[in-house]
């Protein structure tokens, strides 16, 4: 049996430098939020931080939890999409109409399938659909917080613990926004296909249309997420995701006096951020990348390019010392087809991967019809590994 190995194959990067416009000499920026952060989503590498271990009231932005917490479940098939959880009492008059708070006004003694209570959480940030969750999930919502606390155990957040599953206020529910922009990349990178409810705009439930309450979505390029928090005791904040240029930026805001403040700040914080980076032209679609060594075939070698256009920005310090390597799984036997996935190319920097994009074989490469070309290629990958 062949065994596939990783070979990592480093490549001349030419980022044109010299070329391009540096980012301009700024003054420091301070955001007005008492507690805020900013990092790098593929990295985790924070570019701005403020007061970003404190432990605060995160308010509905702890919901994140309560959906990693679900996302996890699914993942494991522990619960389904379909499945059905009961809208108890608690769930009703703590986290429904009655309440006063965001919620997806689900009936009493009602079921409703996780799917939709997922969407009326993340778009809604229905206090009824998390308690039902909880409820359904775990048998009691005090069951599911333990699921919530070991989670963020398990992820490092080591300034949060959870008291429920909404982040209605008690004392001890307690985050940092530096965990929050941990929590929010988790999920960004461990669960994509639910990720993107994230940037739904509106959701309708029981004939009732609500909007997502992320302002974010609204009108600033390139956002996609993510959840919004206010009570009396958190003050208003944010969590927020933007993509451009194939950079993703992750903020967290929090103890805003109003929305207004809340946006303003928000988009300040991205805006300065994105502004730190200027896009470089990696690889264009097709463009060759190396060649590596095929087995087996009527030719030695192949050419690799890249399968799309590769468009990455990245900061001063970056264009410094980012380094570009092929992630190459081999042995790559004949027939070879053109197109065929033959690795990632990966920019790095700093020892931290900031981008990659999908290699591909640039040509076919038929086998080699000798028997004794196949088998003294087969003897020299047993001898050479590959």
């Amino acid at each position: 049996m062949t065994v596939l190995k990783r070979f990592l194959i480093c490549l001349a990067l030419v980022l044109g430098v010299a070329a391009m416009a540096r980012a301009q000499d700024q003054a420091p920026f301070e955001s007005a939020a008492p507690q805020a952060i900013l990092i790098d989503a593929m990295s985790g590498l924070p570019f701005y931080e403020k007061d970003a271990d404190k432990p605060v009231p995160p308010a509905s932005m702890s919901k994140l939890m309560t959906m990693a917490v679900v996302f996890e479940a699914l993942k494991d098939g522990q619960v389904k999409l379909e499945q059905e959880f009961l809208v108890s009492e608690n769930a009703w008059r703590n986290g429904g109409a009655m309440s006063g708070g965001s919620t997806m006004y689900a009936e009493l003694n009602s079921r409703v399938k996780l799917d939709d209570l997922i969407h009326g959480a993340i778009i809604q940030s229905a206090n009824d659909a998390c308690m039902a969750i909880a409820e359904g999930m775990a048998g009691s919502e005090e069951a599911f917080v333990a699921r919530m606390n070991a989670g963020a155990k398990a992820l490092g957040l080591t300034h949060s613990t959870f008291r429920n599953a909404t982040g209605l206020p008690d004392p001890q529910h307690l985050m940092s926004v530096r965990d929050l922009a941990t929590l929010a990349r988790h999920i960004i990178t461990t669960y994509p296909e639910r990720y993107t409810i994230y940037r739904t705009p509106e959701f309708t439930w029981n004939k009732i249309t609500q909007a997502n309450r992320n302002p974010l979505l609204k009108d600033y390029p390139g956002a996609d997420g993510m959840k919004t928090g206010y009570t009396r005791e958190a003050g208003y904040g944010l969590v927020g995701s933007a993509e451009r240029d194939g950079r993703r930026l992750i903020m967290v805001i929090a103890g805003l006096p109003s929305i207004a403040a809340r946006r303003a700040e928000a988009q300040k914080l991205l805006d300065w951020g994105f502004s730190q980076f200027r896009a470089v032209d990696v690889f264009a679609a097709d463009e060759r990348v190396t060649k590596v060594r095929v087995w087996g075939g009527v030719k030695n070698t192949v050419p690799v390019v890249s399968a799309q256009p590769f468009r990455l920005a990245l900061s001063p310090k970056e264009q410094e010392s980012a380094e570009l390597r092929l992630d190459y799984h081999g042995p790559l036997m004949a027939p070879v087809q053109k197109g065929q996935a033959v690795g990632t190319i990966e920019v790095i920097s700093g020892g931290h991967k900031l981008a990659e994009a999908p290699a591909v074989a640039g040509a076919d490469v038929a086998a080699d019809p000798s028997m004794w070309g196949r088998a003294w290629d087969s003897l020299l990958i047993m001898i050479l590994g590959g």
